[in-house]
């Protein structure tokens, strides 16, 4: 039985009869020749024949032939003298023509017929970039000896006191669908020190715009023994940096489809405290606008020459309860944003890691300690200082890629009208 090789490797069997396998992307034919052009994971391939039927668009086929060096063809070989073996035929025709270099169809069309018109390499390549992404993000932590864990995301209380959880019956008893694994990676530094996890969160935010998700991935890491946010800092743009080098490795092609920019992460992301960014737009809300995220990344790019912008000391009227306060500004924070092109990306900060500093802060909030009994005993055993963060996937691959609306950025969006596919 001959083996199979993929598109990007016939190269390297010029002169060899080789088989190929994966998708009809394209007939042509000409006055006494026709070229069949063949899609797999790793690209196109092209093969020549006079044979005058051709399978349709999408067929999945098997072709044998010589390998022969063509300048013209697709990676600079072809496949003349091919048997080809249709291997199954598409019941019917994609909702548009995938072979060509533009998409012709409108975001619903995509959406509704995802799972057919993600095979554009166009539409494909958002969630190349996104899965190199994931993989750098795992890299670089790996690298600074992070441990991955993998977390409940049906919960017994909201995570963070909020009324934008989805509700589910759990075998006759109320539970949540998990908003972040933020209580359980805060008690897994209890246990490795330093942990990460990918993996979905569930937001019933009503938002019907170009930036919200229901449901998103995120990029959580914690670590212990921190002296303050700073470390926190540290480690993200580390992880950041590693993402971003994975995704040079790893879908470099993809990113020269879609014409994407990729920055450069300083040695020191710039930092600016709240009050003084408030200062700088002239603005006084407890929190940022979308207006003041893009004029503060501006700012950052003239000012630094920087894509990314640490916004640091967020009130502690806007972050979580759990959150630690800044002990030199009362009323402010040791958490922080990231912000990258225009957009806040990721959240993360210090936490509290003292049991009464819990009891505290709940009561002050006016929250009953019973539905945190699950989280506060890790505290009840001794924490180490603390502080971790959340980045949003689909966001960054948004950002990264220039995507108008963050449902290209990932393969079934739910948001507040889709549920299917």
């Amino acid at each position: 039985m001959i083996s199979r090789v993929l598109s990007a490797e016939l190269a390297q069997h010029a002169g060899q009869r080789v088989t190929i396998a994966g998708w009809v992307h394209r007939r042509r034919h000409l006055k006494s020749v026709s070229f069949l052009v063949v899609r797999d994971r790793s690209g196109l391939a092209q093969a020549v024949t006079d044979l005058p039927d051709l399978p349709t668009e999408e067929s999945v086929v098997e072709v044998t032939g010589t390998v022969e060096v063509n300048s013209r063809a697709p990676g600079g070989v072809e496949l003349v003298r091919p048997e080809i073996e249709v291997v199954s035929a598409p019941a019917e025709a994609p909702p548009f023509d995938l072979y060509r270099p533009v998409v012709t169809a409108s975001l619903p069309t995509v959406l509704d017929h995802a799972p057919v018109t993600l095979r554009h390499p166009r539409l494909r390549a958002p969630l190349e970039i996104s899965a190199a992404s994931v993989a750098g993000f795992r890299q670089a932590l790996d690298r600074l000896g992070f441990t991955e864990i993998h977390t409940p995301k049906i919960v017994a209380s909201a995570t963070e006191s909020g009324a934008n959880v989805f509700g589910i019956d759990y075998f006759g008893r109320p539970a949540y669908l998990a908003q972040s694994p933020q209580f359980y990676k805060q008690a897994m530094v209890g246990v490795f020190e330093r942990v990460y996890e990918v993996g979905p969160v569930f937001r019933a935010e009503p938002h019907d715009t170009v930036r919200h998700l229901a449901q998103y991935t995120s990029l959580d890491a914690e670590l212990g023994f921190v002296r303050d946010h700073r470390d926190v800092m540290a480690v993200l743009r580390e992880a950041v940096a590693g993402m971003l080098e994975s995704v040079r490795a790893r879908a470099s092609h993809a990113v020269e489809l879609l014409g994407a920019a990729l920055p450069e992460v300083p040695a020191e992301i710039p930092a600016v405290h709240f009050s003084e960014a408030q200062r700088l737009t002239g603005e006084s809300e407890p929190d940022l606008s979308p207006a003041q995220e893009r004029w503060l990344s501006e700012w950052a790019l003239r000012e630094h020459g920087s894509e990314f912008l640490f916004v640091t000391g967020y009130p502690m009227a806007k972050r979580p309860f759990y959150t630690h306060p800044d002990p030199d500004r009362p009323g402010y924070t040791n958490g922080f944003d990231l912000l990258f092109r225009g957009l806040e990306l990721v959240t993360g900060g210090q936490r509290l890691h003292r049991y009464d500093d819990y009891v505290r802060a709940l009561a002050e909030r006016g929250e009953s300690l019973e539905p945190y009994e699950g989280y506060l005993q890790a505290f009840r055993y001794g924490m180490p200082p603390h502080g971790g963060f959340a980045l949003g996937l689909e966001r960054w691959t948004a950002r990264l890629t220039g995507a108008a609306n963050i449902r290209q950025t990932t393969a079934f969006p739910r948001d507040l009208h889709r549920l299917s596919p």
